[in-house]
């Protein structure tokens, strides 16, 4: 599984990189980032992270 950020819509709250750290961080310019890569033992998190997303631009697939 792959997750991606879409940064145009981001608002850079840091939410997703707090829930799931091992898939997402925030950039130099303060905007999330899909880094890592998504395994069994962090797709729960992973999820979570793109469902508490307040301005929905995560996508896991």
């Amino acid at each position: 599984m792959k997750a991606s950020v879409d940064q145009s819509g981001c608002i850079g709250c840091g939410l997703c990189a707090e829930i799931c750290p091992e898939v997402f961080r925030m950039n130099d310019d303060n905007l999330a980032e899909a880094y890592g890569e998504i395994t069994p033992d962090n797709q729960a998190a992973a999820e979570e992270a793109r469902d508490s997303c307040p301005v929905s631009v995560i996508t896991v697939e």
